[in-house]
């Protein structure tokens, strides 16, 4: 009997995006699958280049020695892609560096292809692309992204971006000048919150006109507070009020050295003061509310640029259908949940949802998604699934979508966990109450699993909160199944403190 030898990867599948950015040096491999974009590896180390620049703007021997040694193991994984479809791009350090060539030359010679030193301007650009491609846009929105010494912010809407900038400014450049001494002290943040808003003042005015809808951060600091916000309980978006808590806890710790914030990951502690500085300075000086995580920044431009399909696919939809396929989920049964909630959503008075929230594109993306858990087994399928979302990739939704979406398909059944909900913040707690409400009344209605149609009960809510749902005289007469299934469905709303009434 002859061997059967897979069928190997086509290597035109495959794409990679290399960032030589001025604290970390990235890469991204992703594979296309039937027009699908699939992360299949992702390289993150640590250079810090930009703390080898001396008083002359060179670069020293140990900070590209140790960038260097990175590219020797990036090298390997380019070695099985096509020159192609691989994009080296370098960033503000390597703009600023008078000796930026030597380390370019080498650095071509053990990659074996080009490194473009990239313009500010198309750095702004390019990581405004990467958010739009990776991130649900709401009309004009605020892009905001720090590097390690340069810090780019563009406003835009859709794929166009319409006002750009790079300051020389970031997080690796801060902190050798302004906590250099190895102190959290109120003087050191004062003087780097200064001199961020010296930066920022001028071209203000170029970004305040614009009235938009949302603001992404794509770098490293908003990550590392949104991780320390949801590891001490505090689901919501990134908010100044926050952001001054977080300051006086590292003036109270005192010393970098010690610097030890619940959340806060052991590679983000270095770079962090000085981040968090400057992303005050920018919330103040721009007037920002609040800011969300973006799903990507510079290489998913870089990528997405290559591909050139922006125009042909909604990212939200391409991550939906993927996931639908892999987990082989009931499509037909998916989608008569999610109209049924829609029609649902559409009797809610809009003086319910929170302005920005975009409940309707996370109720759609937890009917799509609500029975993920049945690849496991039945009995606790709500439990699977929300154990599934919580670690799958999601690009398209932002990190507090991705939490809602996994917290609605964890109570879409049985018995409500409330506490779940009561992890987020008032503001979006009410939102995600309702929303649970009628995912559940919607898979109730859809429970035969047919194409048989199910009449869009009246929906009424009252201040109390009160759902009151009416139904064509008759039938519910005609159909004891769901007739049960919302008795026993309201008797569940009441043990979690809500009144559900249906006639």
């Amino acid at each position: 009997m002859r061997d059967v030898v897979p069928l190997a990867p086509q290597p035109e599948e495959y794409y990679a995006a290399i960032d030589l950015g001025s604290n970390s040096f990235h890469m991204v491999v992703i594979k296309v699958v039937a027009g699908s974009v699939h992360i299949v590896g992702k390289v993150k180390q640590k250079i810090r280049l930009a703390a080898g620049l001396d008083e002359n703007m060179n670069l020293d021997e140990a900070s590209m020695q140790r960038g260097w040694e990175c590219l020797e193991a990036f090298s390997e994984w380019l070695a099985d892609i096509p020159k192609q479809n691989q994009r080296v791009v370098a960033t503000a350090t390597l703009r600023l560096a008078r000796n930026a060539e030597e380390f370019i030359a080498r650095g071509r010679y053990i990659l074996g292809c080009d490194i473009n030193v990239i313009s500010g301007e198309e750095e702004a650009r390019q990581i405004y692309l990467g958010v739009a491609y990776t991130s649900q846009t709401l009309g004009h929105t605020l892009v905001i992204d720090i590097g390690g010494a340069s810090t780019e912010i563009v406003v835009g809407e859709g794929f166009d971006p319409k006002q750009l900038t790079s300051l020389n400014m970031g997080c690796v450049t801060y902190l050798e000048r302004y906590f250099s001494d190895g102190l959290l002290s109120q003087s050191n943040f004062d003087a780097a919150i200064a001199a961020a808003k010296e930066n920022i003042q001028p071209v203000a005015e170029m970004f305040l006109p614009y009235d938009w809808q949302q603001c992404m951060g794509a770098s490293g600091t908003p990550q590392a507070i949104v991780e320390i916000l949801v590891s001490q309980g505090i689901n919501d978006s990134i908010r100044l009020s926050y952001l001054h808590e977080l300051m006086q806890q590292c003036i109270s710790i005192g010393r970098h050295k010690d610097l030890n914030i619940e959340g806060l990951d052991e590679s983000r502690k270095q770079p962090f003061p000085s981040g968090l500085a400057i992303l005050i300075a920018l919330f103040e000086c721009l007037n920002i509310d609040e800011m969300q995580i973006s799903g990507g920044a510079l290489r998913e431009g870089l990528i997405y640029g290559m591909l050139e399909t922006r125009e042909q696919h909604n990212v939200r939809v391409q991550t939906i259908n993927s996931i639908t396929q892999r987990f082989d989920i009931d499509a037909c049964q998916a989608e008569r949940v999610e109209e049924l909630a829609k029609a649902l959503f559409k009797q809610v008075p809009k003086s319910f949802w929170l302005v920005g929230f975009d409940a309707c594109g996370v109720l759609d993306a937890a009917a799509r998604l609500h029975e993920i858990g049945t690849h496991i087994e039945y009995k606790n399928s709500h439990l699977h699934g929300a154990y599934i979302l919580n670690y799958l990739d999601m690009p398209g939704f932002t990190r507090l979508q991705r939490d809602v979406i996994r917290d609605l398909v964890h109570n879409y059944r049985q018995s409500i966990d409330v506490k779940l909900l009561n992890g987020y913040q008032p503001r979006i707690r009410n939102s995600l109450t309702l929303l649970t409400r009628l995912l559940r009344v919607a898979v109730i209605l859809c429970i035969r699993r047919s194409g048989q149609r199910v009449p869009v009960p009246k929906l009424s809510l009252e201040g109390d909160g009160t759902l009151q749902l009416q139904f064509e005289a008759g039938w519910l007469a005609r159909h004891p199944l769901i007739r049960i299934e919302l008795a026993n469905e309201a008797w569940l709303q009441h043990r979690a403190g809500w009144i559900m009434q249906v006639s």
